[in-house]
């Protein structure tokens, strides 16, 4: 994950499988800390998870998405990025009144 961040704050691309790895150790850590299946949390091409409590989704699109794409899960994740600034700027997409993950971030 270390590789990943520094190569991103550097502006650098991290090789593809570093970003993936990243990615997913940072999903599976917002699973761990908000325990649920009641919001997706895409990050596309590398991962999907489920998280944060409430009414569990089970079919068909979820009412609750937060997607985003990878530089900018792992700026989040890591605290380099703001919930409410990431949103403003329109890199992150949210839909859903349970789609905000401020009190998760930063992991």
């Amino acid at each position: 994950m270390l590789a990943a961040v520094t190569a991103l704050d550097e502006g650098r691309t991290p090789e593809r499988p570093v970003l993936r790895a990243a990615v997913r150790t940072l999903l599976a850590a917002l699973t761990e800390r908000a325990p649920g299946r009641s919001v997706e949390v895409r990050v596309p091409p590398y991962g999907a998870v489920q998280c944060v409590p409430g009414p569990r989704h089970t079919r068909g699109t979820p009412p609750n998405v937060v997607e985003m794409d990878s530089a900018t899960w792992l700026a989040l994740a890591t605290g380099r990025l703001g919930w409410a600034e990431a949103v403003t700027e329109g890199r992150v997409r949210v839909s859903g009144i349970r789609a905000d993950l401020s009190a998760y971030l930063p992991i």
